[in-house]
């Protein structure tokens, strides 16, 4: 599971699937909000602002 921000995208999406061997799902965390997990505020990459959970 990676957050990360747009530039980051395909960087977390390769590393997904080179771990996993397949396709992950992509969330976009403005619009989704999760009961039991705070979203980082930082991509894991940068410090831009996490956008996307690629899980």
């Amino acid at each position: 599971m990676y957050c990360v921000c747009r530039e980051h995208v395909e960087l977390a999406i390769d590393k997904f699937v080179d771990e996993y061997e397949d396709a992950p799902d992509l969330v976009n965390l403005q619009k989704t909000a999760f009961s039991a997990w705070t979203a980082p505020e930082h991509c894991e990459w940068c410090g831009n602002p996490a956008e996307i959970l690629v899980v």
